[in-house]
């Protein structure tokens, strides 16, 4: 494992270049599949059931970004690691999800009316800027925190920690609020 950090700490540049690389591509991508006018024909139903997915995804991150916050706080940096890796893992299989969701599904629109609808855009929006400006934090932060440069990391942190939080907690907010309108 030593050797594979060094490796990464060798190649920073191209580590960096990469990482922007990411935050740039995955935000265009998921305009582009979310916007497209003919969605992909996957071949079943079984798409409709990853929203619900991605809720307990996005609710288990949250936990785990607590979790990590908590330990680190309390010195423990193995458990703060793990948590971290946990939270990191689970946005990683829930970006694959919502990718294959809003390549397949017709977008659901929001039924609510009054405050309730204000309220839900206020959510959406910001969720949605946030989330696409996230990763470039979030990348840096976990590399920093891999390779063990901790200055670095943790003035990235203080940027991607509470960044991350508001996209997970607002990401099942939006779900909670528009589950019910769901077609499927």
């Amino acid at each position: 494992m030593q050797a594979k950090k060094n490796s990464l700490l060798e190649n920073e540049g191209k580590v960096k270049g990469w990482i922007i690389a990411i935050s740039v591509i995955i935000p265009v991508a998921v305009a582009v599949l979310i916007f497209m006018p003919a969605k992909l024909d996957l071949g079943a139903d079984w798409v409709y059931f990853l929203p619900h997915l991605n809720a307990v995804m996005n609710t288990a991150a949250t936990l785990a970004l607590i979790a990590g916050f908590l330990f680190i706080k309390n010195g423990n940096i193995p458990y703060h690691r793990a948590s971290m890796t946990v939270a990191f893992g689970l946005g990683a299989i829930f970006l694959v999800s919502y990718v294959i969701y809003h390549a397949a599904a017709e977008s659901t629109s929001f039924g609510g009316e009054g405050m309730v609808r204000s309220f839900y855009y206020f959510f959406l929006l910001t969720h949605i800027v946030l989330a696409a400006v996230a990763l470039f934090p979030i990348l840096f932060a976990y590399y920093y925190g891999y390779t063990d440069q901790r200055v670095k990391h943790r003035k990235v942190v203080k940027f991607a920690f509470p960044i991350w939080l508001y996209v997970t907690v607002t990401g099942v907010i939006v779900y909670l609020m528009i589950s019910p309108y769901y077609v499927h």
